[in-house]
């Protein structure tokens, strides 16, 4: 038998004890070992729980305990996660997490260690959840010079846009009903301002181009700004409007990575991928697109992601997974102020409408009007060509001092 330990009690470590007990013979059967769970970690105490005498409040008590192999890290956060994840791939013990907050931030220096130690250091539950893409990356795509990632990472975002674009609800009013139904945390920056989304598009940006690209260097920004009126906009356009994290690699070896709301055309396959559901695309050039899909996140999907990573420990105590990265500076990112993007534009003003679009079209690159049903006489919207982002800051500079207040500024995808 193989002993594991799970650091973290919550909603994540308790389905993976459940997983682990609940599928115990087709674990062993699939990875020639009995797996067993010998400490759950957690500050608190569970004296009704049927594990209760497995529970530890001391670290120690994994750290220096030889018969444990496998370490489940699902504490979230950088502390005391770090701390407690690095003693163990130094004392020897593969670890696995769905730390996506970690990975991003130390996933350069952990995966070292993991290699100096002749252990692993598996994350598959820290993208998509339950959404397979580490592996696929890493093994099945293998074989392709990746062109492009771009996904709908985030599913609290994404169940705000779709009631937004479905049912013409508010964005508080949708916020407060993702909330309801337990799709938002109390405080919900960390999804509605996109440093979720960044998180993840950071690590498979780090694990498809071999560079570390950390959170700092990720142009940031999340849907609190998005209006019924943006979406009504995107409709008469073709479209609808989705939180994107997106990447890919340009011509001088430096990489275009943002976490941004974007106009999509609904010819996209990520344009139908709505309510708490995330989807993943791939752009390979030899497989061309291949989509992810699925919930990003719940409790038994994300811990079917961890136990899978720690039956691939047990399958690889004696050996090391190529998974790695090496570490990168920001020099590894363009900086977004020289990105090129098409962009949609909406903007309230007392001039005439043909007034409003002489302007832009002097300013902005090939600026053609799109319209909306019961939009008041003060509004214009329109979409340009691609333009260098400090051009468009110039040509938003432009307009508001013609008396054209800039209201609402999103990027168009070509996804």
């Amino acid at each position: 038998m193989v002993q594991a330990a799970v650091m973290g009690y919550g909603v994540v470590g308790s389905g993976v004890v459940e997983v682990l007990t609940g599928h115990t013979d087709s674990i062993s059967k699939r990875t020639k070992e009995e797996i067993g769970i010998k400490y759950i970690l957690d500050i608190r105490d569970f004296p009704d729980s049927p594990f209760k005498d497995k529970f530890t409040k001391s670290f120690d008590d994994i750290l220096n305990d030889d018969e444990v192999k496998v370490v489940a890290e699902v504490m979230g956060g950088v502390n005391p996660a770090y701390e407690f994840t690095r003693k163990c791939l130094e004392s020897g013990k593969s670890v696995v997490t769905s730390n996506k907050e970690l990975v991003a931030t130390k996933g350069a220096e952990l995966l070292k260690i993991a290699r100096e130690h002749n252990v692993n250091y598996l994350f598959e539950a820290s993208v998509g959840g339950g959404i397979p893409i580490i592996r696929p990356l890493s093994q099945c795509l293998a074989a392709n010079e990746v062109i492009e990632i771009a996904g709908i990472l985030n599913g609290t975002t994404n169940f705000i846009l779709t009631k937004m674009i479905r049912e013409n609800m508010s964005f508080e009013d949708a916020l407060a009903m993702a909330q309801r139904l337990g799709y938002a945390e109390r405080n919900p920056s960390a999804d509605i301002e996109g440093h979720d989304a960044g998180r993840k598009i950071c690590i498979l940006a780090s694990l498809a181009y071999g560079k570390h690209v950390y959170p700092d260097y990720v142009h940031t920004q999340g849907i609190t700004g998005i209006t019924l009126e943006d979406v009504a906009y995107a409709a008469s356009w073709g479209g609808v409007i989705k939180l994107i994290g997106q990447v890919k690699r340009l011509e001088d070896e430096t990489l275009d990575i943002t976490v941004e709301p974007m106009l999509i055309e609904k010819s996209s396959q990520l344009a139908n991928v709505d309510d708490v559901f995330n989807g993943i695309l791939v752009r390979g050039d030899s497989t061309g697109d291949v989509v992810f899909y699925g919930k990003g996140a719940g409790k038994l999907p994300t811990a079917s992601a961890v136990v899978a990573d720690i039956m691939d420990c047990v399958k690889h105590l004696k050996r090391r997974k190529y998974l790695d990265w090496s570490d990168g500076d920001s020099s590894v990112v363009k900086p977004y102020a020289r990105t090129s993007y098409p962009v949609y534009i909406r903007a309230l003003s007392n001039l005439s409408k043909q007034e409003v679009m002489k302007k832009a079209a002097d300013l902005f690159v090939n600026a053609r009007a799109i319209v909306r049903t019961n939009a008041p006489e003060n509004e214009i919207a329109f979409v340009t060509d691609e333009m260098m982002v400090t051009e468009q800051e110039r040509a938003v500079a432009a307009l508001e001092e013609a008396g054209i207040q800039v209201v609402s500024k999103i990027r168009i995808s070509d996804l």
